[in-house]
């Protein structure tokens, strides 16, 4: 919760919003900008519903997604936004399955109308390619790891 409500606080003064991964309780708590749901965590029509309710239209609701069936009923649910992968093979995403694979992001991609960001496994190098299928963004932990400097970083997103 401190950190959440560090972040939050920091990012006021920035055009930077802070999302709470699988916490509704923090983000709430904290101010945040929205919540990322996990494929496990609360529904995204019951926080959707909420969002209307309250009528916090600006809190933002991502979903994790493994297929276009998922990625189309987080849509119809209320979802602002889905990360869908693993893309390519990672540790970190390992217990998700095999990686989907390019085409699949692009059949992810194609079947909603809300932005995708690609997540797993994703690298300076095939960051580009996933882009090219059509997601909006990606989700990096690798990236970040193997850069040798921001600037590094910095040059990649700029081509993206």
């Amino acid at each position: 919760m401190e950190l959440v409500r560090f972040a939050v606080a920091e990012a006021r003064s920035a055009s930077t919003k802070v999302l709470v991964n699988d916490r509704l309780d923090v983000a709430l708590a904290a101010g945040a900008a929205g919540v990322h749901l996990g494929e496990n965590s609360l529904h995204v029509e019951t926080v959707s519903e909420w969002r209307r309710f309250a009528g916090r239209l600006d809190f933002r609701i991502g979903v994790s997604c493994h297929s276009s069936d998922s990625a189309r009923a987080a849509e119809r649910g209320g979802a602002d936004y889905i990360f869908f992968g693993p893309v390519f093979a990672t540790p970190s995403k390992a217990s998700f399955g095999s990686p989907q694979g390019i085409e699949r992001l692009r059949e992810v991609c194609a079947a909603v109308e809300i932005p995708v960001l690609a997540i797993g496994g994703v690298s300076a190098e095939n960051a580009p390619a996933c882009i090219e299928a059509g997601a909006a963004g990606i989700a990096a932990i690798r990236l970040f790891q193997d850069a040798r400097n921001s600037e590094e970083i910095a040059a990649l997103i700029d081509t993206l």
